[in-house]
């Protein structure tokens, strides 16, 4: 009975020793994940002895513990942050500092699946000086879209109606223009009408027309578009969101019917997401392309995003640039924005050297919006570059195509496909080379430059539609 009490009992110590062994290792299994180390890519990059000195886009290599492909990497800074993914590549475990990380010292963690972050590595961000966008974005802003405005919804809805409220408040914030909703998909609204046009003008504000689409009737959206320019609108903003991506066909036929019908020289805007890379399936290149708008006005919502005003206006900036069109930034004013912040939006986009700003929306403005918006306007806040878009093997989307349309002016033989294949990769190489820049085959802003001052090979999205 003594012998058999004393196995039970070292069989049951046995049994919680294993178990305790195996929770510790499933412990281990889970812990979260810890950084030991940062260092250039490569690592005997001049600067980089003391401390890890990168300029935005260039990769760093991280060593820890812990670490999977996909990760989410983030790089925060004291008034923003922004974050890739976590890579595996022949030097290692890395990830390119994203565009629009402010330069400084910045803080780099990375965070597993199950929302762990890990240990916080320091690193030194240096970025040139901004020049100012009218020298570095060929054309010139419609003189319409210059200075602020603000966007309607609904008429009704916006100081009830009154247009006399409505142009005493605009007068009031300094604002110069209204956008007015015309029309959705292919229904003309009737709010938007040559009477509403002319009340307005009588009281002294710009009237710009804003439509939604969606691409299901290109044809027939373009037609509305049309109707607003003919009912007296100042110009034709193009509201295109989710619907639209990877509609590249349907963008096509809609500028081109539109442009057939207005002509060339009429002011139209796009209106859409900030973040081009998060949207890679969006035509940004076919309604910023040659003869389509002559403006840009990102939706740079900050707060709905979930950034500062400094990372997701910076991003903004760094994303937008390659399409080489006036930008003419669109904020946040509804969700009750902290002053604070409307006022640093507009100083940095002064600093950035947009020509115009406006808000989204009347409707949706607070009274406290509004008084933000009528102080003086804050003095510009001149900050460094914010870097271009980071594209190298593997990478896919409308800055691909973007960056392809344009290498195909120096090498025919490039598809122009959205992937940024091997062949792209040694394509940009030969271009590199030829222009006497380090042969990555990825781009960096000397690259970019480069490329974009070529022409732009055309491409027949209907054409590829119809056949597909």
């Amino acid at each position: 009975m003594r012998v058999s009490l004393r196995v039970a009992v070292v069989a049951c110590a046995a049994v919680f020793l294993l178990s305790l062994l195996a929770l510790a290792g499933a412990d281990a299994r889970t812990r979260a994940p810890r950084l030991t180390g940062l260092r250039c890519v490569p690592a005997t990059t001049a600067g980089c002895r003391l401390a890890v000195r990168v300029t935005v886009g260039r990769q760093i290599q991280l060593r820890g513990r812990g670490l999977t492909a996909g990760m989410r990497v983030t790089f925060r800074w004291p008034r923003g942050a922004l974050a890739t993914k976590l890579r595996r590549s022949r030097a290692g475990w890395t990830a390119s500092v994203p565009a629009g990380t402010a330069a400084g010292k910045v803080g780099v963690t990375v965070r597993d699946r199950a929302g762990r972050r890990s240990n916080v590595r320091n690193i030194i961000v240096t970025a040139p000086k901004l020049r100012p966008l009218a020298t570095s974005l060929p054309g010139e802003l419609p003189a319409v879209l210059r200075g602020d405005g603000m966007w309607i919804w609904y008429v009704s809805k916006s100081d009830g109606g009154n247009l006399d409220a409505i142009a005493a408040r605009a007068a009031a914030a300094g604002m110069q223009t209204v956008f007015v909703k015309s029309s959705d998909a292919g229904k003309v609204w009737d709010q938007f009408s040559p009477q509403l046009v002319q009340d307005l003008h009588a009281r002294g504000l710009r009237v710009c027309a804003w439509q939604f689409v969606y691409g299901a009737n290109p044809l027939a959206e373009a037609a509305a578009g049309v109707a607003a320019v003919q009912a007296g609108a100042d110009c034709l903003i193009i509201d295109a969101e989710t619907d639209y991506e990877g509609r590249y066909a349907a963008a096509q036929r809609y500028i081109g019917a539109l442009r057939l019908a207005i002509g060339p020289d009429y002011p139209v805007g796009l209106s859409s997401f900030p973040y081009v890379d998060y949207h890679p399936r969006f035509p940004y290149s076919v309604f910023l392309g040659p003869g389509a708008a002559q403006a840009n006005l990102p939706q740079v919502y900050w707060k709905a995003i979930g950034g500062s005003v400094d990372a997701v206006s910076a991003h903004t900036l760094a994303h937008n640039r390659i399409y080489r069109s006036p930008l003419a930034p669109l904020g946040q004013a509804y969700s009750a924005p902290d002053p604070a912040d409307l006022a640093r939006f507009r100083a940095i986009w002064a600093g950035y050297g947009a020509g115009g700003i406006s808000w989204w929306s009347w409707q949706s403005a607070s009274a406290q919006t509004f008084g933000a918006l009528t102080l003086p306007r804050p003095a510009p806040v001149i900050l460094p570059d914010p870097g271009w878009p980071d594209l190298h093997t593997g990478k896919s989307g409308d800055e691909v195509i973007w960056l392809q349309q344009h290498l195909a002016a120096a090498d025919p033989a490039v598809v122009v496909d959205g992937k940024f294949s091997a062949a792209t990769a040694a394509s940009l190489a030969a271009f590199q080379t030829s222009r006497g820049l380090p042969a990555t085959g990825a781009t960096d802003p000397a690259t970019w430059e480069a490329v974009l001052a070529l022409p732009m090979r055309p491409v027949d999205w209907t054409a590829a539609a119809a056949g597909a």
